[in-house]
């Protein structure tokens, strides 16, 4: 099925330090109906600002204004299926005996103010948490680049380009999992989901863990009591149902946190359409 959540994301401007807040939802794919295929593209026209050191006072770091203004986040009801790619994660190769998945991060090219390098850093600490699925020992995550091999692709895609890669029931207002494409939806990136009870940080981890729990083969779970915290693979962008919000499947060490296999019958919201920020 799919993935949603509330708030927003903002790019920093010269003079200020980049503040990042930093997850769910999913559809199943159609039997035998091929998907668009998405067309990559260069660099993103958005990018974090960084301080500018100047001839001052040795030790010290003025931060200069830039031409450059800030984009404030805005994107279509249905973008263009073309994508610019995150280049690779700089930290060194983590060892272990599990098996190895890469992965690349693309954003849409329609979408404003969120760049792609700092989508790619959000979706990469939470896939490395010590609480994510690389706890348990049986997979190592690492984001490569575009013309590296890769086993997924994480999109962060428009409404309507949700519904072209996931070949799903269009509804344009979850995320979703389809073979190799990890699919989260920017209005849920952007805006959350009501009644959550967690900030929207944690529902973006919550919504890259659940998509990509899909693609190492995990299916839907139930809450396993009220008051107790939701599986990460219970659809917590349609429903809480008596269980608290949580975006880990291994939010206390080795064992993996479940409930029982299966789905509640939720209505899905309405279809989201454009947005630009005020």
């Amino acid at each position: 099925m799919s993935t949603k959540v509330t708030d927003r994301w903002r790019s920093a401007s010269a003079t200020l330090l980049l503040a990042v807040a930093l997850l769910t939802g999913c559809g199943l794919p159609a039997d035998g109906r091929p998907a668009n295929e998405p067309v990559f593209a260069g660099p993103s026209p958005d990018g974090p600002l960084a301080p500018v050191a100047t001839g001052g006072p040795t030790g010290v770091v003025d931060v200069v204004p830039s031409s450059v203004p800030v984009v404030p986040i805005s994107y279509p009801a249905s973008g263009g299926n073309r994508w610019v790619t995150a280049s690779a994660e700089s930290a060194p190769a983590r060892n272990g005996r599990g098996t190895l998945m890469r992965y690349r991060v693309a954003v849409e090219r329609d979408i404003r103010g969120l760049p792609v390098e700092d989508i790619a850093t959000a979706v990469t600490d939470t896939l490395n948490d010590p609480r994510g699925w690389t706890a348990g020992g049986a997979w190592r995550l690492r984001r490569v680049g575009a013309d590296d091999p890769t086993d997924f692709t994480v999109y962060l895609a428009t409404p309507g380009t949700r519904d072209t890669l996931c070949q799903d029931q269009p509804d344009g207002y979850t995320s979703c999992r389809n073979g190799g494409r990890v699919v989260l939806n920017v209005a849920r990136w952007v805006k959350g989901v009501p009644g959550y009870g967690a900030s929207l940080a944690t529902y973006r981890e919550y919504m890259v863990n659940h998509e990509v729990g899909h693609k190492l083969g995990f299916g839907h779970e139930r809450c396993p009591g009220r008051g107790r915290g939701a599986p990460v693979m219970q659809q917590q962008t349609l429903g809480l149902h008596g269980c608290t919000a949580n975006a880990w499947p291994y939010p206390q060490g080795k064992v993996r946190y479940s409930g029982p296999v299966g789905a509640y019958d939720d209505r899905i919201p309405r279809r989201e359409g454009a947005y630009s920020a005020h």
